[in-house]
């Protein structure tokens, strides 16, 4: 691999300059995402799937999974993309997987209770996807990991807790321990297994110890982490013995957002014990620790020891969660526990180069360090993931990267992946311009998502405005500038009313074309209205407009989703696109209102929905005037990733449209199709959002150019990827 270079501050892509972040100008290459696979494609979408850990053969071809909710292995096969290739039952639930040769060593889980724990290392042979050995590991095992020389097997035998006792605090029998296992000495069949007491060690309840995670480096010396005890463990192999311990210690981080009250705010500090849980060693006498903790602690950070010391060298601090903020993914709705929840950490060499993978379970993010310093880690890049990445598994041999995903809900659009990524010199810039690369936006320091509504500014060929919406409170208007690469939020505006803040669900937003907003507020159809808010150029309110009665009675919860503007001065009108039909709506129509501020009269158009898919509906998202004749409608349907099948652009002639006043017969719009987004949003291998609800346009003298930014619902039961799209020209 090439060393870090420097690129220039900036990069000529279609005649735009496009300005390169620093955390991508400074290496030469990086990671970027190639394929999603459903776990479900190796079975039906029907069934409940969870991909935790991953392994993957010598040669990186073929990559093994646990599928604990189904009790199986699966199997895929990594090239160009990522091919399903079948599942093999299991005896119980497999919690861990490990490789050597064309053997898969399996950890199951076949306890019948937490107070009598059991399981077992299932051997299969991958050339006949057959098991060929069976060897009774006498607890519940967790982790396994396989010694580089293939001579030995460690496993954690976790015998976890059950956390409906006593608030789930230790000490809860029986212990747990670390079972070696000796490769060598016949065939899989003939291999011993040994146990190592790991009681008596930790000054957390330290008669029950619950080993989580191994880790074994080139002296065969295995890193064992007794995550509910905060302690850690390093037993040399071959002789079983414990050769150093030590406390996982506390750690006070700064900066840190503590409350769940929908602001990313990182100006706290807390104190926890770290409660690792998983570890890697970054050279043979230096560990890192992923310190998601349990349920005394959690520092949010990431750890690297030293091992002969138990000394701490580096600790990550508020970076992980500094890091979630700029990529738009920190999940506020977790700040008053754990934030981001550092879980998984892998670390391997890609030719001369040494990389540290830190997994957040909540953010759905991979960040990636170099290491070639292991005291000294740094921060290169981040990779979004599916929801609650699991297994972080390197696979140097492809130059690529592996991240299982575990969280699975089919009512919520939400299911188990495998998400692949490969070290590539293609610049940042050059991906975006195909909507390949990650992040596609972030910002320095301004906490983002829930990019509800999009809008060009009159007047500026750089930026656009978005609005968030009721993930977060006040409502704010996020400046994004469309010619950095990524899409750099640059400025917040947040909105007052009577001169204190003020939150709606902002859905859309309109920049005028003398300075101010106005601002589609979507209701419930209950306590809260539809509304548009008329917002000057300094974010104050000046008026909530209301819907007619006669129309307001008739809305669902379904409501006001996109807001633009034609004209100016006298002649000014606001559009607004209503989601879904409403009461009084024809099937298969959704509503178009025109708002005429000069006079303060209302008229409603009716717009033709595309046909809804088998479960699905279909609605609308934005609306964006291309000139005071022309509208463009982002119509959507409700669906994720393989489910989604409608994500289009349309456009509406208004020229010789005459909307009526409420109750009249509404006219309906013609609509043509002029862009789909499904290959935006499927592009360098990504799921598809079901959520791409901003669209402007952007006026460069007499060329119009488009992009779209997907709504990440604030990582409530979402990817939470933030999306910046680029749509080409019109």
């Amino acid at each position: 691999m090439a060393r870090p270079v420097r690129l220039g501050a900036g990069l000529v892509v279609c005649g735009l300059i496009l300005t390169v972040t620093p955390a991508t100008a400074s290496v030469a290459e990086r990671f970027e995402r190639f394929d999603t696979m459903s776990v479900f494609a190796n079975s039906s979408a029907a069934e409940h799937t969870a991909a935790e850990i991953a392994a993957a053969t010598a040669d990186g071809r073929l990559v093994v999974y646990t599928d604990s909710p189904a009790r199986r292995i699966g199997f895929a096969k990594v090239g160009k993309e990522l091919r399903p290739d079948g599942v093999l039952a299991m005896p119980g639930e497999p919690t861990s997987v490990d490789i050597v040769g064309r053997l898969a060593l399996v950890a199951v889980n076949t306890s019948k209770s937490y107070t009598e724990p059991s399981g077992v290392l299932v051997v299969v042979d991958l050339t006949k996807r057959s098991i060929v050995a069976r060897h009774d590991l006498g607890g519940q095992p967790d982790s396994i990991d396989i010694s580089a020389d293939g001579r030995y097997a460690a496993i954690a035998i976790e015998n976890e807790r059950d956390e409906k006792v006593n608030g789930g605090r230790i000490p809860q029998s029986p212990a747990g321990y670390l079972a070696i296992v000796d490769l060598v000495g016949g065939g899989p069949a003939d291999w011993r297994t040994r146990k190592v007491e790991l009681t008596g060690i930790a000054q957390v309840a330290p008669d029950d110890p619950e080993p989580e995670y191994v880790s074994i480096n080139s002296r065969d010396q295995v890193a064992v982490t007794l995550q509910e005890n905060n302690h850690i463990a390093i037993v040399d192999l071959r002789t079983g013995k414990i050769t150093k311990h030590f406390s996982g210690g506390t750690a006070t981080v700064h900066g840190v957002d503590t409350a769940d009250d929908g602001k990313i705010s990182p100006t706290g500090t807390i104190t926890a014990a770290r409660e690792p849980d998983a570890v890697a060693w970054l050279d043979d006498h230096t560990l890192g620790t992923a310190d998601e903790g349990d349920y005394l602690g959690g520092s949010r950070t990431w750890t690297v020891f030293d091992a002969d010391t138990g000394a701490v060298v580096y600790s990550s601090g508020n970076e992980l969660q500094q890091i979630a903020v700029n990529q738009g993914q920190y999940p506020d709705g977790r700040s008053g526990k754990k934030g981001v929840e550092p879980e998984g950490l892998a670390v391997a060499t890609f030719g001369r180069d040494r990389y540290a993978f830190v997994g957040m379970e909540r953010a759905n993010l991979v960040a990636v360090y170099d290491v070639r310093n292991p005291r000294k880690p740094r921060f290169l890049q981040a990779l979004p993931t599916g929801v609650g990445p699991e297994g972080v598994l390197p696979i140097p041999a492809t130059r690529s990267l592996v991240v299982s995903a575990e969280e699975d809900s089919a009512s919520d659009g939400i299911r188990s992946s495998l998400s692949a990524y490969r070290l590539t010199s293609k610049p940042l810039a050059l991906s975006l311009q195909h909507n390949e690369g990650t992040p596609s936006i972030v910002s320095d320091g301004i906490g983002f998502g829930a990019l509800s509504g999009l809008s060009g500014i009159p007047g500026n060929f750089r930026d656009v405005v978005s609005v968030t919406d009721a993930a977060y409170n006040p409502t704010r208007v996020l400046t994004i500038d469309t010619l950095a690469a990524p899409a750099r939020v640059r400025r917040e505006l947040t909105l007052t009313k009577d001169g204190k803040p003020v939150g709606y669900d902002g859905e859309g937003i309109a920049a005028r074309r003398h300075g101010g907003y106005w601002i589609a507020v979507e209701g419930d159809a209950k306590k809260s209205p539809n509304l548009l808010v008329e917002v000057a150029p300094d974010g104050a309110v000046t008026r909530e407009i209301p819907l007619p009665d006669a129309v307001a009675q008739t809305a669902t919860n379904n409501g006001f989703e996109g807001v633009t503007v034609t004209g100016g001065g006298k002649d000014e009108q606001v559009w607004l696109a209503v989601q879904r039909e409403w009461k009084a709506d024809k099937p298969g129509q959704a509503t178009l209102a025109r708002y005429t501020p000069a006079t303060g009269e209302w008229a409603f158009a009716a717009y033709p929905l595309d046909a809804a898919p088998a479960g699905a509906w279909i609605g609308l998202s934005d609306v964006t005037a291309v000139n005071d004749r022309t509208l463009l409608i982002l119509e959507r349907d409700n669906q994720r990733g393989d489910a989604a099948k409608v994500k289009k652009v349309y456009r509406v002639d208004i020229g010789g449209l005459k909307p009526v006043p409420a109750g009249g017969d509404k006219p309906l719009v013609a609509k043509t199709p002029v862009r789909d987004l499904l290959p935006a949003l499927t592009a360098g291998g990504a799921a598809t959002h079901d959520k791409p609800e901003g669209l402007a346009v952007i006026n460069i003298g007499p060329l119009r150019k488009l992009v779209g930014v997907v709504d990440n619902d604030g990582l409530d039961d979402a990817p939470g990827e933030s999306v910046f799209l680029r749509l080409g020209w019109l």
